[in-house]
């Protein structure tokens, strides 16, 4: 039987590809992991195993390793000698400052954005805010963290400052998007505080957009860090006890 050139595989090997979905893998693990921190489920020197977090996102234990050496370069964990990853420390303090620094990011794009958004853009605002609002009162917390990151993310873009907006994002990383809903009063402050937002791009008030923003950010980086601290007083009084039952999910 002869073969033809069409009938031959010389397709060539995709490695860079292959990469490219490996980083991305481990990216989602880095941010898991990094929201488990924040969220407070994970405490200061608490083991990390990397076959529990490739079970919870259903990958292999690669990325999963990849993304432990991401986090050890942010300072969110380190390497413990013959035992593996552990959380590094992690303080209510360090959260609030974390927040204070998006803050000043936030409160100018919003202050920008007031200035140079189209009408139609403002109005777009106001009709996210609207189903935001919609969605706390059917406590539709997946649905309101949704809305909540479409609502800055608009305001962000009617800024028209790029590197900017690309700065706060990254700051932003630290934000615990996946676990949203357990932290006391999170949701609510994405509802309430926005609205004093929309009356400042309805006034056209770029100054008062930048207070009502940067409000925003530091009420809630008070609510995490206040999650976070009681989270981390009450490991304690359970490690107190000889338990460990809090971080059964984490051997």
């Amino acid at each position: 039987m002869s073969l033809s050139v069409a009938d031959l595989d010389i397709s060539a090997p995709d490695p860079e590809g292959r990469r490219r979905r490996r980083l991305q893998l481990g990216d989602e693990a880095a941010a898991y992991i990094r929201e488990l921190i924040m969220s407070g489920q994970l405490s200061t020197g608490d083991f990390i195993r990397p076959d529990f977090v490739a079970a919870a996102l259903g990958s292999s234990a690669t990325p999963v390793r990849e993304a432990l050496v991401m986090l050890r370069g942010e300072g969110f964990i380190e390497q413990a000698p013959h035992r593996g990853f552990r959380v590094a420390s992690l303080s209510g303090a360090d959260i609030r400052d974390l927040f204070a620094s998006q803050a000043l990011l936030a409160g100018e794009l919003a202050a920008r954005s007031v200035q140079r958004c189209t009408d139609a853009q403002v109005v777009e605002i106001i009709q996210v805010q609207a189903k935001l609002e919609l969605a706390l009162a059917r406590d539709d917390l997946a649905g309101l963290e949704v809305l909540n990151h479409e609502f800055h993310r608009l305001i962000n873009l009617g800024a028209r400052s790029p590197r900017m907006a690309w700065l706060l994002k990254l700051a932003t990383t630290y934000v615990p998007r996946r676990f949203f809903a357990m932290i006391a009063g999170w949701a609510q402050a994405s509802a309430e505080d926005h609205v004093r937002v929309v009356e400042s791009f309805q006034k056209r008030a770029p100054q008062e957009a930048r207070q009502e923003m940067s409000e925003h950010f530091i009420h809630a980086g008070e609510l995490l860090a206040a999650h976070h601290d009681t989270r981390h007083i009450q490991q304690q009084d359970v490690s107190d006890n000889g338990s460990n039952e809090t971080l059964a999910v984490w051997p």
